[in-house]
């Protein structure tokens, strides 16, 4: 729906600061309460999926996902989803908790491994929700939302740097701030992913040898075996056995176990958080006997390849066990699709972000529009596609749904439940009129009202809020610069009313949803 400004400035500053009071209750009509697998990619923008990559572009893709692409072809695929920010980190935590980021001690982001873990004791996580419906819960793949750390020779939390030798930290376990601690039964978990600056793997909080003769060392430049592995994060410590390019085999054998171990008589929640395509890209000769590495024009989108057959290695665990059928898989990414320090991935004719303007760490939708794919064979049976604003904070109310939790209004301020969606139910579900979203490490803040999105620069202090573009995506989807309407007098009271409105909703601490 195109609004005309002053009928935007008329339901902005009439909307009701009170959020409804009313609390979900999830579904009371099926006999079996589904699976549900939730797939956060790393870095994978929407022209990274060729289903996606198909529809928006005027030409065949460069590279295919089959395995995604079927996911989509058989379930409900939505065009207008966003990360939380444009980052990684700080979109784990409203993934996991399903709350803005300004709600969090640190709305930046945790970047280092030892920060300590900004989910409080008092948060409702995807974990917790499914663990209090009687599922059994499962973390596999890339935490980098902090945790705890002793030093080896007092009884005291580190909360130094990351980087370089640390040969008085204990990396033998995790004393909190993992996914043990926010109500998950069991994890392998790898705290920065493949990036480093911790080369190491964690199971139940444990540390986890990659190989017989595993020890904790030191990985820079002179003592790596494969100098791809040190990334632009910088060395640090590791498993000596760690290869990046077995990571993926092994984070996705950990998870098709998972599946097959749980007990027949329990419901799976597993949250599978892979850390393709991030940097390094260091692909596997092979997986599951297809080529990967030098299948594509550039390392990075051999990643690609390779995520899109951890998700099919998945599939068939969950149809080994017998779960597929009433199994909900979400896919979905942390952030837009990357760009830079790609080479030969431009050069291709591939467009990580589609058409939408720039890509990860950036303001603009190729930033934080991203994949959005539901799938759920017993219920979803003709494919669907949906151009509702939905966000990654959205999964938590969904999950509770379908495990019949009803959540407490403070749990769920952000979270928008799309379970009437995947039920057909599509008359009971109200659809998002605005959006509080992030951008990146330059600090800005993006305020989308129906078609009007308005970019705030601010900074690390939030002591400013500047707006600097105002886009119409009705008229200019893809944010062209000369169609910045920022400057133009006939649009001042609009972006000062939407300003005050942003600044309104985050400063009262009001729910988000509709």
């Amino acid at each position: 729906m195109k609004l005309t400004v002053n009928l935007l400035l008329i339901l902005l500053c009439s909307q009701a600061f009170a959020a409804d009071t009313k609390l979900q209750t999830g579904p009371q009509n099926q006999s079996e309460k589904p699976d549900i697998v939730v797939i956060l990619a790393d870095d994978i923008g929407l022209g990274d999926i060729s289903f996606y990559a198909q529809q928006l572009l005027d030409k065949a893709p460069v590279i295919n996902t089959p395995t995604i692409d079927a996911l989509a072809k058989k379930g409900i695929s939505f065009s207008d989803a966003h990360s939380a920010t444009a980052l990684c980190a700080p979109t784990r935590y409203a993934v996991m908790t399903g709350k803005n980021n300004y709600r969090s001690p640190s709305p930046w982001g945790v970047w280092g491994s030892f920060q300590k873990n900004v989910i409080e004791d008092t948060d409702i996580t995807l974990g917790s929700v499914a663990k209090s419906a009687g599922y059994h819960t499962a973390f596999v793949g890339k935490w980098h939302l902090g945790g705890d750390f002793s030093y080896k020779q007092k009884n005291e939390i580190y909360r130094g740097t990351d980087e370089g030798y640390l040969p008085m930290v204990d990396l033998q376990s995790m004393k909190g701030g993992g996914p043990n601690n926010v109500g998950f039964d069991y994890s392998y978990m790898l705290p920065d992913g493949i990036q480093g600056p911790l080369y190491l793997a964690y199971e139940n909080q444990k540390w986890a040898p990659l190989g017989e003769d595993s020890q904790i060392g030191f990985f820079n430049q002179e003592s790596v075996v494969d100098q791809r592995i040190i990334s632009d994060k910088g060395p640090g410590m590791a498993d000596t056995a760690w290869r990046t390019q077995s990571i993926g085999n092994v984070i996705s054998a950990k998870a098709a176990h998972a599946i097959k171990a749980t007990p027949k008589n329990k419901a799976l929640f597993m949250y599978y958080a892979s850390p393709m395509a991030h940097l390094p890209h260091v692909p596997p000769e092979e997986f599951d006997g297809i080529k990967v590495a030098n299948s594509t024009p550039s390392r990075h989108l051999d990643m690609v390849i390779e995520l899109d057959l951890q998700v099919a290695r998945i599939i068939n665990a969950l149809k080994d066990a017998g779960r597929y059928q009433n199994t909900i898989i979400i896919f979905t990414s942390d952030n837009g699709g990357l760009t830079y320090r790609v080479p030969g991935t431009l050069e291709s004719g591939h467009k990580p972000s589609a058409n939408f303007r720039s890509s990860k760490n950036a303001p603009h939708e190729g930033g934080h529009r991203v994949p959005f794919i539901v799938s759920w064979p017993k219920q979803i049976k003709q494919p669907k596609q949906n151009d509702s604003i939905v966000l990654v904070q959205d999964i938590l109310s969904t999950v509770a749904d379908a495990a019949r939790i009803t959540m407490k209004k403070e749990d769920k301020l952000d979270s928008h439940s799309i379970y009437p969606l995947l039920t057909g139910n599509e008359s009971n579900y109200q659809p998002r009129s605005y959006a509080m979203l992030q951008g990146g490490s330059r600090n800005e803040l993006i305020y989308r009202y129906e078609q009007w999105k308005l970019i705030i620069q601010s900074d690390h202090k939030l002591s400013k809020f500047e707006p600097v573009a105002l886009f119409d995506l009705e008229t200019n989807l893809y944010e062209k610069e000369p169609k910045n309407l920022i400057k133009q007098a006939k649009y001042e009271e609009l972006v000062d009313t939407m300003l005050a409105r942003y600044l309104s909703i985050r400063e009262s601490g009001q729910s988000t949803v509709p």
